[in-house]
């Protein structure tokens, strides 16, 4: 499992640099910025769905390589989004939490419609890795 996260990583490292900015905003957004409101159910609720992300990222890296079902490893943002929705009228926008969470679901929305339109294409026959030379 090692040698996947350790491809996976390689990975991420040979992508283009706007869709590196990318992905570190999404960390930024989903892994960092939670640290400083782990006492809100929705920090902690976004920090463990971008871990099972992570774990299972690698695990698809393991079986299918770096391809576009990588997509599929955000399947739990969906919950994640449509529980935030449920709760975004009682958080106020007039805050930097409140900021946040808009701004996490917004990204998390942009990257959700990637991963369908990568995880399409993969069930479409286009199964080879997307980067190459690791």
């Amino acid at each position: 499992m090692i040698l996947a996260f350790i491809k996976f990583n390689k990975g991420l490292m040979k992508f283009p640099m706007r869709w590196k900015l990318w992905l570190m905003l999404l960390v930024v957004v989903n892994m960092v910025i939670p640290f400083f409101y782990l006492s809100h159910l929705e920090a902690r609720i976004a920090l463990a769905t971008i871990m099972v992300s992570m774990m299972l990222m690698t695990m698809i890296t393991r079986f299918s390589g770096f391809t576009r079902l990588l997509g599929l490893g955000h399947v739990f943002w969906f919950p994640m989004l449509y529980f935030f929705w449920t709760r975004l009228s009682q958080i106020p926008a007039s805050n930097f939490f409140g900021t946040w969470i808009r701004a996490l679901m917004i990204l998390n929305a942009v990257s959700l419609i990637i991963d369908v339109a990568d995880v399409t294409r993969y069930l479409a026959g286009n199964r080879e890795e997307t980067v190459q030379g690791f």
